[in-house]
């Protein structure tokens, strides 16, 4: 089944936005052919757009991955400005 899903995360700011975007670009790199995974930021955005012919479980796990990989950098940010001096 064709498949086009877009995913925005709203952040506080454009730098936290980015930090975001940019520790889930790993995962854009290395897809089956059958996906195409882009994430961008866009000012205190963070956009996630996957294209491909999935099936629905492949999509469902894909959309999981995604949110605890976004979940673990958003919990990364958090400590670190706790910690930050």
């Amino acid at each position: 089944m064709e498949t086009n899903v877009e995913i925005v995360f709203r952040y506080d700011s454009p730098r936290i936005a980015e930090i975001i975007a940019r520790s889930l670009s790993p995962d854009n790199i290395k897809t089956p052919s059958n996906l195409e995974i882009k994430t961008l930021s866009d000012g205190n955005l963070v956009i996630t757009k996957i294209k491909g012919d999935l099936r629905l479980e492949s999509l469902l796990a894909t959309l999981n991955d995604l949110i605890f990989c976004t979940q673990v950098a958003q919990k990364t940010v958090k400590l670190s400005e706790k910690t930050s001096v």
